[in-house]
């Protein structure tokens, strides 16, 4: 009977233990302005940059059109241009005043129609064009010469019916873009940068309180009473997990609701793998504290461990397959890559549990991972 009410006032002890150290980081946090800025004010100010500032389209771009025979062909054409969204076109005179302009940067690109255009148009051989792209941004270049492709193709195909004829195309191609059929890259963007943000809040924000405490000595205080050091734990995550999630909740409220990016998959789900992906950051954050225990060595720490990866091998912006093979086996080890990949499949295409599925198993054993190494490497000692 007595050690039945021993077992109970101990369990009774710790609840009553755990629930002040949640409410002392409550407190804490609610004091730290530090932490709420990055919690809130951080995704608000990410989002807005990549979100307005950050485009992977090529639109607007300017392009020198350059007639040697301006006729009423050459006028067509160049009004081909000007009713693209993906062109600014300029109309000059001639090669040296549009090379002058390429060299200098204020144009992309150069389609030179030359003096017998409008005569070999309608010839077998077709129309003299010739195109010069500025090819220092690769990616750019190409999709500018791909453009310039499509204006051409629709121009040519507008001609054909005017004329009252059937152009003659080898391959008809019927195109049909699944998941963004937009093509905007700020609904890809958007989705990953969730994920950036939320490795800053986890990682970041856990590294740098823990590592205060100790610092401040608040840390060596806390051991010296009966807490145990599960409780310590739980109580430093709870907290920083419920903020975490307030960032996601916000970041994924603006993605819909400002920049208008579908949402076809489940919130449920959604929440669930932040959840997981989450509880992978935190883990991160609080193992770097544990072996830093200095506020600038476990930022520098979190920012190398875990965002620079995060933003580079996530598949954040850069393709994964398009990697060198050693680089694509490092990916693996970033949590922020399956997660991506489970934010980009609920937001365009929906609950594609294929995909979802493994990644998110992924992200519970990485979790389960560093927090376990996290647990393990705390001591309740000073040493």
């Amino acid at each position: 009977m007595s050690g039945n009410l021993a077992g109970k006032t101990a369990k009774t002890g710790g609840g009553m233990r755990l629930k002040g150290l949640i409410r002392k980081e409550f407190l804490q946090v609610l004091r730290d302005p530090s932490s709420i800025a990055i919690a809130f004010l951080m995704p608000l100010l990410l989002l807005l940059l990549f979100g307005y500032g950050v485009s992977l389209d090529a639109e607007n771009v300017p392009v020198a059109l350059v007639a040697e025979q301006p006729n009423a062909d050459t006028s067509s054409f160049v009004g081909a241009f000007r009713q693209s969204r993906y062109f600014s076109p300029v109309v000059m005179p001639g090669m040296r005043e549009a090379v002058e302009a390429l060299d200098s940067r204020r144009i992309d690109a150069i389609v030179h129609m030359r003096q017998d255009f409008s005569r070999r148009m309608r010839s077998a051989d077709g129309a003299p064009v010739q195109v010069i792209v500025n090819g220092m941004d690769a990616n750019n270049a190409r999709l500018v010469q791909g453009y310039v492709e499509g204006v051409w193709a629709t121009w040519l195909r507008g001609e054909a019916l005017a004329a009252g004829r059937q152009l003659d195309i080898p391959v008809q191609v019927d195109e049909r873009v699944w998941f963004n059929s937009e093509l905007k890259s700020r609904n890809f963007i958007v989705p990953g940068l969730i994920a950036i943000i939320m490795t800053l809040i986890g990682a970041l924000l856990t590294a740098m309180i823990m590592a205060r405490e100790w610092e401040r000595g608040t840390m060596e205080a806390l051991m010296v009473t009966p807490v145990t050091i599960r409780e310590v734990i739980v109580g430093k995550l709870v907290p920083y997990y419920i903020l975490g999630m307030g960032g996601m909740t916000l970041s994924v409220a603006m993605a819909v609701g400002l920049f208008g990016v579908p949402l076809k998959g489940s919130i449920g789900v959604l929440f669930l793998t932040s959840s997981l992906f989450l509880l992978a950051a935190l883990g991160m954050g609080l193992l770097i504290s544990v072996i830093a225990r200095n506020q600038f060595v476990a930022g520098q720490a979190a920012i190398i461990a875990t965002f620079l990866p995060a933003f580079i091998l996530s598949g954040f912006l850069f393709d994964i397959s398009s990697m060198p093979a050693p680089v694509q086996v490092i990916t693996h080890a970033v949590a922020a890559r399956y997660f991506i990949e489970i934010l980009q499949t609920l937001f365009l295409a929906g609950n594609v549990w294929p995909v979802i599925v493994p990644n998110a198993a992924a992200l519970l054993l990485m979790a389960a991972f560093f927090l376990g190494v996290a647990r393990k490497k705390s001591r309740k000692r000073l040493d």
